[in-house]
């Protein structure tokens, strides 16, 4: 699957949407990729996953854990790990930071990916794996759906996209005329209250 069957999974989903949005990591842009819209259907979901379980089996061969940061990654994570045959588990934030909870465990050994649903700066990528890094797994990599960083955001490991794409994106101070006569909306998961 390349870049524009990606992208086209996601205008086919009603998941690309075009506005003044306000991401996750803070930042500004006038796309904004929707993707509980593509994970709502399960065939649509199993479909990207199984492109991106193949791509990671390349670079990383076998993988025995998938982990996601909740709340975006674990759709992506759990189907990506079940295209793998491996183990789905998940961090989350308590007290503002991302852990293992739930009891789960990295054993050693056992062979972990990292998977996110978009990467835009990279942040939530690097809290996941800071949450993990202390156990006696070893991390291979990291995978997403989308790189909207145009391979500019850093992990601190290998990583894998499904798709690549350089969607501007601007510090609030630093909008492009034609997005600051728009309103902004933030439409992401990080800030929901509990």
């Amino acid at each position: 699957m390349n870049t524009e069957q990606v992208l086209q999974e996601f205008r086919d989903a009603g998941a690309l949407l075009e506005g003044h949005f306000i991401l996750s990591s803070g930042l500004r842009s006038p796309v904004f990729l929707q993707k509980m819209f593509v994970f709502q259907d399960p065939v649509r979901t199993e479909r990207l996953c199984k492109a991106l379980a193949e791509k990671v089996t390349a670079a990383f061969g076998k993988i025995d854990i998938v982990v996601s940061p909740a709340v975006g990654g674990i759709v992506p994570g759990y189907e990506t790990a079940r295209q793998l045959g491996a183990k789905a588990i998940f961090v989350e934030r308590e007290d503002g930071r991302f852990q293992l909870r739930r009891g789960f465990e990295i054993p050693d050994g056992a062979r972990v990916l990292m998977v996110e649903d978009i990467i835009t700066t990279g942040l939530s990528s690097r809290e996941c794996l800071d949450a993990i890094a202390s156990y006696p797994g070893k991390i291979v990599g990291a995978a997403c759906l989308i790189d909207r960083s145009g391979g500019k955001a850093e992990l601190g490991v290998p990583f894998v996209s499904l798709a690549q794409v350089d969607i501007p994106a601007y510090p609030a101070d630093q909008l492009p005329p034609e997005l600051a006569a728009i309103p902004a909306i933030k439409p992401g998961s990080r800030n929901l209250k509990a």
